[in-house]
């Protein structure tokens, strides 16, 4: 005989008081593993860098290097300067006070000497504002790049909106001029971030010439050290990676290039795994499919795999 609802009513509220009567243990046992040094926290009256915020400044970064085709509002020539002078001033405000609480954390967490956070923090979102118009001159040729070795490709307004590797890209232009101020963190927080969206990582430390084009790009991987000279192209699932090293290995190679270098007018194709700080591709070299390459190649080079025997049962 089924219980009356009353009485199942009062038999789940005694379970759920149950359940809530256990979470002050679980509380104190989450604060005493902060206490715990094989445990990772940030317990302290100074923030962290915000990975929301840095996100929304990504985006706000983009919007000032593609005026008009990421914003909400309509931009003509009229309003032009005024959306501008907002989103610039919006940029500014955001990005310097990230960069504080980035300079602040690694100072307090290396010990390091009082470097005056806010005004380092301000001068650094300064400085890499004045390089924003540079910026945009690199991406309209990485645009071009996309669009002219791309025939799916119907107009530079596709290429903006739609392509992955061109946001990668904008986004590792904007996370490089950070790396190379020295900004902890936020670079590599802007890198990751286009990685899940778009499945290429790039790391901010690499230098890619202009007009870089990565087809495709699901799975592409750029290592901090690479070095890409101009007009580059690569497909998916490429690596420009290094060889595997033991952990001292690692500690001693940390600062040194690992990574390898493709100069001008490069072509890689999909599935190609290029490694090593020494391996150098030469210019107009071509790399086809599925090749491992783990020393240099001279320069107007073709690389492939001999034709495998294909059987048919």
């Amino acid at each position: 005989m089924d219980r009356p609802d009353s009485e199942q009513c009062n038999l789940g509220i005694k379970k759920h008081k149950e359940y809530r009567d256990q979470i002050p243990a679980i509380v104190d046992n989450l604060v005493l593993s902060c206490n715990a040094q094989n445990c990772f926290d940030h317990v302290d009256l100074e923030p962290l860098p915000s990975k929301e915020s840095v996100i929304e400044i990504t985006h706000l970064a983009c919007r000032l290097l593609y005026p008009g085709y990421f914003s909400r509002t309509r931009i003509d020539k009229v309003n032009l300067i005024y959306y501008y002078g907002q989103e610039v001033t919006s940029f500014f405000e955001m990005l310097s006070r990230q960069v504080t609480f980035a300079i602040r954390h690694e100072c307090r967490r290396r010990n390091l000497e009082c470097v005056e956070c806010e005004e380092r923090g301000e001068e650094i979102t300064i400085n890499f504002m004045k390089e924003l118009p540079g910026i945009r001159i690199m991406l309209a040729k990485d645009v071009r790049a996309a669009y002219e070795g791309d025939p799916a490709a119907k107009s530079h307004d596709e290429v903006i909106f739609s392509y992955p590797g061109l946001f990668a890209v904008t986004v590792h232009r904007v996370a490089h001029q950070l790396y190379k101020q020295n900004v902890p963190l936020i670079p590599r927080i802007m890198s990751e971030y286009a990685h899940g969206v778009t499945g290429i990582d790039i790391h901010p430390g690499a230098r890619i010439g202009e007009s870089f084009f990565i087809d495709h790009g699901t799975g592409v991987v750029i290592g901090e050290t690479t070095i890409i000279g101009d007009r580059v192209r690569i497909y998916q699932g490429v690596t420009l990676g290094a060889l595997s090293l033991s952990k001292d290995e690692v500690e001693q190679l940390r600062n040194e290039k690992r990574h390898p270098t493709l100069d001008d007018d490069v072509i890689v194709y999909s599935g190609v795994t290029i490694l090593g700080g020494d391996t150098v591709i030469g210019a107009h070299s071509v790399i086809g499919g599925n090749v491992w390459i783990t020393t240099s190649v001279p320069p107007d080079t073709k690389v492939f795999m001999k034709k495998p025997e294909l059987i048919f049962k």
